[in-house]
């Protein structure tokens, strides 16, 4: 089995629809930890319907669809396949709730060789269904560890954002919640490594962990606080690389350096002193 490249870049994905209501958006905050402490009324903004506002990040759950690779005529060896890059390009603020349209492409797939994998690029543009207005421009790197040497191009990865030398300007640290997995999965991603032991430990982890674009979303929380003031129109644009899984439970701690418009980022989890996130880029309008 190998990967059809042209297959896969000549691909055409079926436009994806989907109204969400505040409830959604509710539960997409509550998902990622925000107002673990219920009387903060920044954090409560977005987890109570009186006027309330939508977390940037929720875009990465919104029109997605699903998981793709597992159908057999991609030829990629799905089980796998990581996460390794999300980036998103806010355009407009996103609404509390609505109806949108998610359209798919895979835009390049890198060989890097024989037993070393390939890189898969995608992109996801988010529109109101209503307006017509592009909300959100999704990119997502694909580490498909056991595809390498299928004969594509084995051009370089673009380089990932290169962090300051020096000490952080800000920390901030946020705790998510035991059940944190079992809430998020709620939002659209209902792999069961990150809901049942027995699958969690046949994968090699000791428990079920985190998804990653919930430890992203938590990433995006510690950001909107420290550089935006919880004004969620004032991020622009939000660049990650997963490097580590974070198990629910965990303390999330992300260390950031302001420069400008320009927030750089990286997450430890505090009980492990392991980076989980990296090269994180942050546009602050």
């Amino acid at each position: 089995m190998a990967i059809d490249y042209d297959k896969l870049t000549n691909w055409k994905f079926d436009e994806i629809e989907q109204t969400y209501t505040y409830k959604d958006s509710i539960l997409y905050a509550l998902g990622v930890g925000v107002s673990m402490d219920p009387l903060d009324m920044d954090q409560l903004r977005f987890t109570y319907e009186e006027d309330l506002l939508a977390l940037p990040t929720m875009s990465v759950v919104l029109a997605y669809p699903g998981f793709f690779l597992k159908q057999p005529e991609f030829g990629v060896d799905w089980v796998k396949v990581l996460h390794g890059e999300q980036g998103i390009k806010i355009h407009k603020t996103l609404p509390a709730e609505g109806t949108v349209i998610g359209t798919t492409k895979i835009t390049e797939i890198i060989d890097k060789g024989e037993g070393k994998g390939a890189l898969m690029y995608s992109t996801r543009e988010i529109h109101d269904k209503a307006s017509g207005d592009l909300l959100a421009t999704l990119s997502s790197t694909t580490f498909c560890r056991g595809d390498g040497g299928f004969g594509g191009p084995k051009i370089e990865a673009p380089k990932p954002h290169t962090l300051p030398e020096r000490d952080p300007d800000s920390v901030v640290e946020l705790a998510t919640l035991d059940q944190a997995a079992l809430i998020y999965r709620l939002s659209g991603d209902f792999n069961p490594l990150h809901a049942d032991p027995r699958v969690a430990t046949a994968a090699g982890f000791k428990a079920p962990i985190l998804h990653g674009l919930c430890s992203l979303g938590v990433a995006g929380h510690a950001i909107l606080k420290q550089a935006c003031g919880y004004d969620p129109s004032k991020l622009k644009a939000f660049n990650l690389r997963f490097t580590s899984p974070v198990y629910p439970g965990e303390t999330i701690v992300t260390e950031m350096w302001h420069d400008g418009n320009i927030t750089s980022f990286r997450c430890k989890v505090k009980e492990r002193d392991l980076v989980v996130l990296n090269n994180g880029y942050a546009e602050i309008g």
